[in-house]
């Protein structure tokens, strides 16, 4: 069975074109025109999906088979190309016999050109009637495409508006400006999630809002290693060099041929073949399909200019930049105030991850410690099923600490920054875990962070960590904290 895309080539039908004009007529819809002035940000990563859309497209014409009846008229025209004149004359009536037998919208037209054929067939005649029914086979294989292309382009508008919902409603509370941070989450969107799913998320992120202090906690843990190019004062100029595209000192010259519909530029042997009646329809569909042979005329070149600028530094600070790996305290004494803290922290850990392009593993501990990646290609779903959690239980700190270490034994997360959240109300921790956490912190450089959520946590528990950062939910403290607002 032919394939659409293999008839279309061998038609010289530029599949291409059809698929840029495609995306050229989607991009210029208003849905995607309206989302772009509310979110700047999004365009330049939705443009960078495009060579993807169009390969994927390519594809599905290639697994497309052309119908039966028009496969089998395309062999025959195939066949009746090599024949003679005399032979094409002689075996004519089984031709227009099959054309009817196919139903091909080519046979009215067939009829009329033999009924004004003479006895004997002329080879221009032959010519006439082949390249007709070339035109014919042709318009039947584009209006295939443009059917096929009318889906694509339905099926991946649908797929845009699910994802533009996704990220428009998001953008706010993960992304901002952020332009890194909107293209990880507009990858994120493509997710399959209902309308009412990830209205959890923005009912934290206005949580998150209303906890300014929360949101700076945040930021102030995620800092890290950042290079910053320094001029320094009283610098030696060094040259650099860049090319740049300028002006040549001919305005117009030939540097090739190309295909094109340029008239005014057609080489003499194109114009040759419009004076010649049986080629002149030929002509003119190469002139539509922009495949005619012209000179190619070329008024610039690239020349290499020389600018001066000072002599810049690099200067770093002392801790790498690593994945989040955050563990979520989900005992009993979390819930209420506490809990919403947590998840609404993780959301802020998330955002600083999107933008900074880490990584952010929440896991959950109780009696069981369960994982969610929330930068992974499905991090919304994910984010979803996490928030959706409910802290009822006991606090093994002890079992989450050990997975912790276990996770960063791999080389991904070497470099990772471990998030504690919890009040730290619980049992000691063994002796042989608090080795393993120092050892962690001398030999691999790797830090532990605790989040306290209570003024009550016990110090030695606390005492393991790099960083103690607290966030007191009682009562008295958040009364201060908003008559401070």
């Amino acid at each position: 069975m032919i394939s659409l895309e293999t008839l279309s080539s061998l038609l010289s039908i530029g599949e291409t074109e059809l698929i840029e004009e495609l995306i050229l007529v989607l991009l210029a819809s208003p849905q995607l025109a309206l989302f772009f002035e509310k979110f700047p940000r999004m365009k330049n990563v939705l443009l960078r999906d495009l060579p993807r859309w169009k390969a994927e497209i390519l594809e599905n014409l290639k697994a497309t088979p052309a119908p039966e009846a028009l496969a089998k008229e395309f062999a025959h025209f195939q066949h009746y190309q090599t024949i003679s004149t005399h032979d094409f004359a002689r075996q004519l009536p089984a031709l227009m016999t099959e054309l009817e037998l196919l139903q091909s919208p080519f046979a009215e037209q067939a009829r009329g050109l033999v009924s004004h054929t003479d006895q004997q067939l002329s080879p221009a005649q032959h010519t006439l009637f082949l390249q007709r029914w070339r035109l014919n086979l042709t318009l039947q294989t584009l209006t295939l495409n443009q059917e096929v292309l009318e889906q694509e382009r339905e099926k991946l508008l649908a797929e845009l508006q699910q994802r533009m919902a996704i990220s428009g409603q998001l953008a706010p509370v993960l992304a901002d400006d952020d332009e890194a941070a909107a293209g990880r989450l507009w990858d994120m969107s493509s997710s399959r999630l209902q309308h009412g799913d990830y209205k959890l998320i923005v009912q934290y992120g206005d949580f998150l809002n209303q906890q300014p202090e929360l949101r700076k906690l945040a930021e102030q843990l995620g800092r890290s290693r950042e290079a910053k190019s320094v001029p320094s004062q009283d610098a030696p100029l060094e040259a650099f060099r860049q090319l740049v595209r300028e002006p040549d000192n001919v305005p117009e010259e030939v540097s090739g041929l190309h295909q094109s519909d340029d008239v005014l530029r057609l080489l003499p042997p194109e114009l040759a073949t419009l004076g010649i009646s049986e080629l002149e329809i030929e002509f003119y569909r190469r002139l539509v399909e922009k495949r005619l042979l012209t000179y190619r005329l070329q008024g610039d070149a690239w020349h290499e200019k020389v600018t001066q600028r000072p002599v810049t530094h690099q200067q770093h600070e002392d801790q790498p930049r690593g994945p989040f790996i955050v563990c979520v305290d989900t005992s009993g004494s979390m819930g209420g105030f506490n809990e919403r803290c947590a998840k609404a922290f993780c959301l802020a850990l998330l955002k600083i991850a999107l933008a900074d392009k880490r990584r952010c593993y929440i896991m959950l501990f109780a009696h069981d410690v369960v994982g969610y990646e929330l930068t992974a290609d499905d991090g919304i779903a994910e984010a979803i099923r996490f928030l959706s959690q409910r802290f009822r239980g006991g606090t093994d700190l002890a079992a989450c600490l050990d997975a912790v270490l276990k996770r960063m034994e791999g080389t991904l997360w070497q470099e990772a920054d471990a998030v504690v959240i919890s009040d730290f109300i619980a049992q000691r921790l063994p002796d042989a875990l608090i080795k393993n956490v120092k050892l962690r912190q001398q030999q691999q450089q790797q830090r532990f962070h605790a989040v306290a959520m209570s003024a009550h946590g016990k110090p030695g528990i606390l005492r393991i960590f790099d960083h103690i950062w607290r966030f007191d939910t009682g009562l008295k403290s958040r009364l201060l904290r908003r008559w401070r607002r």
